[in-house]
């Protein structure tokens, strides 16, 4: 056996004797199950119940009786956001977001129902999930358990003893590494069996689930590395066990709470009041269909009269109702679709931000790759809300086509009593109408959206190894 494993086994050994280590190591294993187990248990339930009510919402608007088609614009439907299989492992963004979105004409509303809005105050600290405890608990331990390896033997003089009796210093760097390392493995290993069990699942993907292993595997590396460094450079294990914790202080709990901040100090994003506020304004500018000499659909009305070759609204062969509708929501969801470009493009900023922060702190790193793995971050909710309105769209406009074509312009103005009546259209064109079907993304989109994040982490790594091997040659030289 090489001297390395050897030191190696004597320092498991050691670790092994050490109650306190036993106990807070099993209390991490167990805590990464529970986590794995709630976390896949508590998606499951948000799965079904958002199915049941996406069934619900579909159901009622196709149940719709006899009624005008703007009746029906008004009505509107609920859609719900659906979750990936990998938001079990790391939930991202969404409890935040909101998951359900209302969708009607005339209005671009956002999603609503976070889970941080309808539960206690303790989730907005961090829900218990695999990824929260292999970001944050798990380098802790580590912490506990290796921040003496190397400091330990310089302090007691046993180092220049081993030396002595043969072990270079790179076999004992390497041999307490190996130990930490498998301590590491272990540590992650319950969050990786759910991996397993995921890929068994229907509309599992790998690559996705191969580069959050990776990223992970990196990232617990790192640490082992930064223990090593950090105990050889210090001589007594007090100050190793200090320092350790304030590294992982700073860049697991303080940076990643600060970055948000600051970006958002630095890039601030107009709240639903001030928005909807600058689109009324906007509307007002670019015509109103209600006053018969606004120039815009003044323009427009003779537009379609020198397309039919009338000229009374009347003699259409199509409700002229309807083309205002149709026309009417063109403008506002053009409107609709400049600012929320405007918003993306800020919160894109943002996010830019904290990426360029997250070279100081790998759990910022980790956590973006993380979440655009798992479809759970900014991309994956600015996809939901992209497909969402190209479909509240589709809808109102299907919706205001059919009140061009199926309902006459002299009943759609008509103000007798049965003119009510004639206005409506059959049922069972509600029924028509499409559902909506949201297209998640593809493997290769998600293994791409955290390249840079790992890259991060790689980079963090291959430093921190080039710092202990300078380390290592100075290793008992002091």
């Amino acid at each position: 056996m090489s001297a390395a494993r050897l030191i190696a086994r004597d320092e498991l050994r050691l670790m092994t004797r050490n109650r306190v280590a036993v106990i807070a190591f099993v209390l991490l294993v167990l805590l990464t199950l529970v986590a794995a187990l709630s976390s896949w248990s508590h998606q499951q339930g948000i799965a079904d119940l958002r199915a049941r009510h996406q069934v619900a919402a579909e159901h009622a608007f196709d149940a719709q009786p006899d009624r005008h088609p703007h009746r029906v614009v008004h009505y509107g439907t609920f859609i719900q956001r659906p979750l990936g299989l990998l938001a079990a492992f790391d939930p991202g963004v969404d409890a935040f977001t909101g998951s359900s979105m209302f969708l009607e004409g005339h209005r671009q509303n956002t999603a609503n129902f976070g889970d941080v809005r309808q539960s206690s105050l303790l989730v907005r600290f961090g829900q218990l999930t695999p990824a929260f405890v292999l970001q944050a608990v798990a380098p802790l331990l580590l912490i506990f358990l290796g921040y003496g390896v190397l400091s330990r033997e310089t302090e007691r003089g046993t180092l220049r003893v081993l030396m002595l009796q043969g072990a270079s210093r790179g076999q004992l760097v390497r041999g307490k590494g190996m130990a930490l390392g498998l301590v590491a493995l272990l540590a992650g290993l319950p969050a990786m069996i759910g991996f397993v069990l995921i890929a068994g699942s229907p509309g599992a993907l790998f690559l996705p689930m191969a580069v959050i292993a990776a990223g992970y595997a990196a990232y617990l590396a790192l640490w082992v590395v930064l223990i090593l460094l950090v105990s050889a450079r210090v001589k007594r294990s007090r100050d190793a066990l200090l320092a350790l914790v304030a590294i992982w202080a700073v860049t697991v709990v303080l940076l990643p709470r600060v970055a948000p901040d600051v970006a958002s100090a630095a890039v601030p994003l107009q709240n639903r009041l001030q928005t909807d506020v600058a689109i009324a304004r906007d509307l007002r500018k670019m015509g109103d269909s209600h006053n018969p000499d606004d120039p815009h659909f003044a323009a427009f009305k003779q537009s379609v009269l020198d397309r039919y070759g009338v000229t009374r609204v009347e003699d259409l062969p199509v409700n002229y109702k309807g083309l205002l509708a149709l026309e009417g929501e063109k403008l506002t969801s053009s409107l609709f679709d400049h600012y929320a470009a405007q918003s993306y493009g800020a919160q894109e900023k943002q996010n830019v931000l904290v990426a360029t922060i997250g070279v100081a702190s790998p759990a910022i790193a980790l956590r973006s790759l993380s979440m655009a793995a798992a479809g759970t971050d900014f991309a994956g909710h600015r996809r939901f809300l992209e497909q969402a309105e190209a479909y509240r769209y589709a809808l109102v406009q299907k919706l205001n086509a059919l009140q061009a074509s199926d309902v006459s312009y002299a009943d759609d103005t008509a103000t007798d009593l049965a003119a009510n009546t004639r206005k409506r259209v059959d049922a069972a064109n509600w029924e028509k109408m499409p559902d909506f079907a949201y297209r998640g993304p593809s493997a290769q989109a998600l293994a791409t959206g955290a390249l840079p994040g790992l890259a991060i982490l790689i980079a963090w790594l291959a430093v921190a190894l080039a710092l202990l091997a300078l380390a290592t040659r100075r290793l008992g030289t002091r």
